[in-house]
C-alpha cells in the first residue's frame, strides 16, 4: 500500500463514543471500510480479545499463587529445582518427562502452556510419580513427594 500523505488525519467524525476508541481508529484506516470491516465488527473483536486477555491473566496469576504456595512449604525442596543430571546420571533413563517446579513456573510465565488449573495439576502429579519412581519408599525424597501429593490433593480440591 503507498504510504498515507503528509499532513493526513483520520476520518473520526461520527464513528467516536466512549469507550470504543481502538475500533474507531482502527475504522479510520484506509481501506477498512472498503474491506467490510464495520463498527460493530471491531468491537466485537476488541471487547472478546480484552475478555480473552483478562481470561488468561487471571489464570496467569492463580496457577503463580499456587506454585508459590507449594514452594513455601517444607517438603517441597526437591521439586525446586530441575534434577542435575550431572550428579544423577541414570535418572533420564527411568524418568521419560522430568519436570519441576521451575519448569512449571516458567511454563506458566510464558504463557500459552497451561489452559487450565488442571493441566498444571497434571505436571504436579508427574512430578510427584517421577520422585516416588525414581527414588525407595525409604528415603526422604520419596516423604517428600507423598506429602506434596496430600498437599496437591488439598489445594486443587477447591
Amino acid at each position: 500500500y503507498p504510504p498515507l500523505p503528509k499532513g493526513w488525519t483520520p476520518n473520526w467524525k461520527g464513528l467516536s463514543s466512549r469507550g470504543n476508541e481502538a475500533a474507531t481508529r482502527a475504522l479510520a484506516i484506509p481501506g477498512m471500510s472498503e474491506a467490510g470491516w464495520t463498527m460493530a465488527d471491531l468491537l466485537a473483536s476488541t471487547a472478546a480479545a480484552k475478555d480473552n486477555d483478562r481470561q488468561r491473566n487471571h489464570l496467569k496469576s492463580e496457577l503463580l499463587a499456587i506454585v508459590r504456595k507449594i514452594e513455601e512449604q517444607h517438603f517441597a525442596w526437591p521439586f525446586r529445582e530441575p534434577v542435575d543430571t550431572s550428579e544423577v546420571k541414570d535418572y533420564l533413563e527411568v524418568i521419560n518427562e522430568p519436570i519441576d517446579l521451575y519448569t512449571i513456573d516458567k511454563r506458566i510465565r510464558k504463557g500459552g502452556h497451561y489452559k487450565s488449573k488442571k493441566q498444571m495439576y497434571t505436571d504436579m502429579m508427574t512430578m510427584v510419580n517421577n520422585c516416588k519412581t525414581y527414588n525407595d519408599a525409604t528415603s526422604p525424597y520419596y516423604e517428600c513427594a507423598t506429602n506434596l501429593e496430600k498437599y496437591l490433593k488439598t489445594i486443587f480440591s477447591e
